[in-house]
């Protein structure tokens, strides 16, 4: 069984997964950072490719990504590095990055490099749907790699269970239309939005992120999904902490109180 799938069916609710960038903030230091995350208890973890256009993110993410590649990081690197990361961690593991660094690679030497170090899944925010169904799912079930798919608060409902319906692991709800970046709470229309997608009663588990960055938007998130992504926050803490562990026992101090 795939761990995600795996990860899932054990637990239902307050799962923490977070995302860091490899190679920030520094080039060696990517499995180092996974180590630390696993060890403090995170769940699942979203691996960064690093990117000099990334739409989708947050001045710092953009920022991350930015000092990663100028300290080398790319995705052969990335590969070697992750090579033996299964010898000493156990959960699921994703990658996340855009479409261009993966097709210059080749998606599908892409999903066997995955499944060579044991990666299980992948977000790539710029895939299309239709893309995805017609050319990219048949080579990632391949590999028995899950790609998994975003919604925002403007995706249809007819929409939302096309996607349940032809993906598998579980749903990353964005929640807002913006970038990423930390929001000290959510407000009533964000958690109405949560409301409505909880109330719709999906085949797959959903994840929250964009903004999940203290108690308040941790504890929102989990009361209406499986659990919460946090990304920009620990970014900023690993950047001043510069170590993975200290960086990740203040996060947990921060979505605890």
């Amino acid at each position: 069984m795939n761990r995600i799938n795996q990860l899932f069916s054990e637990q239902k609710k307050n799962i923490l997964s977070i995302y860091f960038c490899a190679g920030y903030p520094t080039l060696e230091g990517t499995v180092e950072t996974i180590k630390a995350l696993e060890k403090n208890g995170v769940r699942m973890i979203e691996i960064g490719i690093p990117f000099s256009d990334p739409m989708a993110d947050g001045p710092v993410i953009q920022e991350a990504a930015t000092q990663a590649l100028r300290n080398g990081m790319k995705l052969t690197l990335l590969f070697e590095q992750l090579k033996d990361i299964r010898r000493e961690v156990n959960i699921p593991l994703i990658l996340m990055g855009y479409l261009n660094p993966i097709m210059r690679y080749g998606f599908e030497n892409f999903c066997r490099s995955c499944q060579i170090c044991g990666i299980d899944g992948m977000i790539i925010p710029d895939l299309p749907f239709k893309d995805y169904i017609e050319t990219y799912k048949e080579i990632a079930d391949r590999y028995n790699l899950k790609i998994i798919m975003l919604i925002t608060p403007e995706t249809s409902e007819e929409r939302i269970r096309f996607i349940d319906e032809h993906t598998d692991g579980f749903i990353y709800m964005v929640s807002s239309a913006a970038i990423t970046g930390t929001q000290n709470d959510f407000n009533e229309q964000k958690q109405a939005y949560f409301r409505r997608i909880e109330e719709m009663n999906l085949r797959n588990p959903r994840m929250i992120g964009f903004g999940i960055s203290n108690k308040q938007t941790y504890d929102a998130a989990c009361a209406h999904a499986a659990g919460a992504i946090v990304g920009s926050k620990f970014v900023t803490l690993l950047k001043e902490e510069r170590k993975a562990e200290n960086a990740i026992i203040r996060l947990l101090d921060a979505l605890r109180s």
